[in-house]
């Protein structure tokens, strides 16, 4: 429809500006050489008693080309601004700090308004930071919420986010995790697809996959619905041996994700932007060791 082209060519011109955003390289027909470009982490890594100023310049001295904090949070936004403009380590988005305390997918109307609210929270902050998406667990089954409602109330939820997206002009990336949901890559895309709109998409966990996947065969069903990405590590040999959630104590380019070929991957769908760590952070000796695994993973 007119207002869908409008907004997707709207979208698709402003991160065609952006330099290292994925819609850059979906505006056009040349694979990028090498798709992870820019190099980020969660804030919560960033471990020690400094000041926002002090980490911010550690991350840039450390080889980061940004930083994602949690949204809603308790820090001081001119401190944040303060310390993006000083160091120039970028802010590329913000991950919801509510989803899972209040999920979309909540049985109480309460609790879903709850985070809600704390999405459209995101969606501003991430505007003022500068950055392009917020995170979202889009739901969370249970014994207590079925598949069928946590499907039917977490995309009636996200519609209600619509138009503060629209009007930040910031993407809904939602993440895969183990959240009991949307579990194949066909379902995930055609999830996103029911939702219909341009500034709803994928924020793809690597590492979350290879418990019971190949992350390559996800990147080439969600296509150009991929914003973003999370880089961890899993071992399935750790998870036989010593129990599931074992198979993330390993270091990234020593479990089972096959990096050269979800690079190939990535290449093929277009996409050229910002992968992100998630793993255990720490001191600057640790987050140094992570900046570096990552320049492996970025050069596999």
């Amino acid at each position: 429809m007119d207002r869908r082209n409008f907004l997707k060519n709207s979208a698709l011109a402003a991160s065609a500006a952006s330099l290292g955003i994925s819609g850059a390289a979906h505006a056009t027909t040349m694979a990028p050489a090498r798709p992870m470009v820019k190099k980020s982490l969660k804030w919560g890594m960033v471990k020690g008693d400094m000041s926002i100023m002090d980490k911010f310049k550690m991350l840039k001295e450390l080889g980061y080309d940004g930083v994602e904090l949690d949204s809603p949070h308790d820090l001081d936004h001119k401190d944040i601004l303060a310390a993006r403009d000083k160091t120039g380590l970028e802010l590329p988005g913000v991950v919801n700090s509510v989803h899972w305390k209040s999920p979309l997918s909540s049985a109480d109307p309460k609790v879903r308004a709850t985070c809600v609210e704390s999405m459209k929270t995101a969606l501003n902050d991430c505007k003022m930071y500068g950055g392009t998406t917020v995170l979202l667990v889009p739901a969370v089954v249970n014994a207590e919420t079925s598949y069928k409602d946590a499907y039917e109330r977490s995309q009636a939820e996200i519609r209600k986010l619509l138009p503060t997206a629209e009007k930040t002009g910031i993407k809904i990336a939602l993440e895969n995790v183990w959240n009991n949901f949307l579990l194949s890559p066909m379902e995930a895309a055609r999830y996103v697809d029911e939702i219909d709109h341009p500034l709803v998409g994928w924020y793809f966990d690597v590492g979350n996959i290879v418990r019971y996947g190949w992350p390559e065969h996800w990147i080439e069903v969600l296509d150009k619905r991929i914003m973003k990405l999370d880089i961890k590590e899993y071992s399935r040999k750790k998870q036989s041996d010593e129990g599931i959630w074992k198979g993330f104590q390993v270091e990234i380019m020593e479990g089972d994700c096959n990096w050269p070929e979800v690079n190939k991957a990535l290449a093929k769908i277009g996409y050229s932007g910002w992968a992100s760590a998630e793993v255990g952070g720490g001191d600057r000796e640790r987050l140094a060791e992570v900046s570096k695994r990552m320049d492996r993973v970025f050069a596999a």
